[in-house]
């Protein structure tokens, strides 16, 4: 028995070439396969890719345009519902001498002093998500110093109305506000 390797091989078999270009593309292109595929997540083994629709659904949900919607929608419904409450609580009091509010002047109140909890609500929300969302993808990084951030310079937009020491207190606050509920929601 030979220990050459060159006659075990048959007559008329050849070993296939690989090219470096298709095996690059098999691996690494963007025709390669991919349904087989497994990445470890760390917890219990693998699990495969996600599929092209559903990443892009989650990239929509992550998306600063969704987060800034549902902020603005969430605090509009939360402002509605804190107007109603101030405005059922403590109404504008008509003067002694004149007659008693009626029904639809109690209701034209609760709705004008609710749409305007909604509004600002509404508007804070907005302002706060999409400056935590800029942050965020600025830096590359979630964590608690972009809510406190993020509080900063909404706090402190909105304290300048009243001048520059608001507009200080109001960054101040605001800031601590956020960081407060960034520790207890984490």
């Amino acid at each position: 028995m030979s220990l050459d390797n060159d006659n075990n091989k048959s007559v008329g078999q050849e070993e296939p070439i690989i090219r470096f270009s298709e095996l690059r593309d098999a691996l690494i292109g963007p025709n390669r396969f991919r349904e087989n595929m497994m990445v470890p997540n760390g917890y219990l083994g693998a699990e495969p890719l996600k599929p092209d629709n559903q990443r892009m659904v989650e990239n929509f949900f992550e998306s600063c345009t969704f987060k800034t919607t549902l902020s603005c929608v969430a605090g509009f419904g939360l402002g509605a519902a804190i107007g109603l409450f101030t405005a059922s609580v403590g109404p504008e009091l008509a003067p002694l001498n004149e007659r008693t509010q009626s029904v639809r002047e109690v209701l034209r109140e609760m709705k004008s002093k609710s749409l305007s909890y909604a509004k600002n609500f509404a508007m804070l929300g907005a302002m706060f998500s999409a400056t935590e969302c800029a942050i965020e993808s600025y830096r590359a990084k979630k964590d608690w110093k972009n809510g406190t951030m993020a509080g900063g310079v909404v706090g402190g937009m909105i304290g300048l109305r009243a001048g520059i020491k608001g507009g200080l207190f109001g960054a101040a606050g605001f800031a601590a506000f956020s960081t407060l509920i960034e520790y207890y929601l984490d």
